[in-house]
């Protein structure tokens, strides 16, 4: 057998096997010994260049109808390979990258200053700047680090675990550094526009992330990042519910979120403007 690619989405991976299979080539899926993706294998390697070429115009258009159509003809529904959890306990405590670590405690560490000073008290410093304050650089970034209940910390540091771990793990600190600091800005300059310095939290920096790695797993399935399309579904969902105000007067970063939604977008069609094959 010939190793052909490994690829983050295995659902995706399965459409190029039924579009092969369609064409009398027969693939194998293997899941890797890391958990992180699935590996292809070609049986016969008489038809490896053949393979090998619908591989590469496969991983420039994975979307393409014509795969998609393969997996409806093939109406095969007893894969031997089973799909791993994308929220599995093994994939939240994967080792994270040393960015990843470290907006957690300072997240963390703020939260407690909060809880030990009062909020107010910690937003003289690290609140969004008002009128005189635009000089204090650290202040256009800092909200982030600003949260205002135990769910509200919790629930963003667990998607920022394991979204940024995916994406530092894959394309290196210094790209998650520049994807953070992009969309902290202006998804905090976005929610200053309609609250002032009255907000806080790392959401706009998540909304980005989610964006970003949902894209990357679509357009470049060898990137080894992935995230649920009903996961991007449900975070446009929560919009259209901050947006109507569903839950009355609960505190929602509007603005914020779709600022990080839009700007996690761009970033990942721009990365991924020439997947690799």
């Amino acid at each position: 057998m010939v190793y052909l690619i490994t690829i983050a989405n295995p659902r995706i991976a399965q459409s190029f096997i039924d579009y092969m299979a369609s064409r009398d080539i027969h693939l194998v899926m293997r899941a890797t010994r890391e958990g992180s993706g699935v590996e292809l294998w070609l049986d016969d390697e008489s038809k490896q260049t053949e393979t090998q070429a619908e591989l590469d115009n496969f991983m420039r258009d994975p979307m393409n109808k014509r795969y998609l159509a393969a997996s409806w003809a093939s109406g095969e529904t007893d894969s031997p390979f089973r799909y791993p959890a994308s929220y599995s306990a093994k994939n939240l405590i994967t080792p994270a990258g040393p960015l990843t670590i470290t907006v957690t405690v300072l997240c963390a560490l703020v939260y407690l200053w909060m809880q030990i000073s009062g909020t107010d008290a910690v937003m003289d410093y690290l609140a969004w700047p008002d009128a005189g304050q635009q000089g204090e650089l650290w202040r256009w970034v800092s909200p982030v680090f600003l949260h205002f209940s135990l769910t509200h910390i919790l629930m963003n540091l667990a998607l920022w675990w394991y979204l940024a771990g995916q994406v530092e793990k894959q394309t290196g600190s210094g790209r998650l550094f520049v994807i953070t600091i992009v969309s902290a800005l202006f998804s905090c300059w976005a929610q200053s526009l309609f609250s002032g310095s009255s907000f806080g939290g790392l959401s706009g920096v998540v909304f980005a992330l989610i964006a970003y790695a949902w894209y990357t797993g679509v357009r470049n399935p060898s990137a080894g990042i992935y995230l649920p399309g009903a996961m991007m579904a449900f975070s446009v969902l929560w919009l259209v519910i901050g947006y109507f105000d569903l839950f009355g007067t609960m505190p929602i970063a509007n603005m914020a979120h779709a600022a990080g939604l839009a700007i996690g977008l761009l970033m990942a069609v721009w990365d991924n403007r020439r997947p690799a094959a």
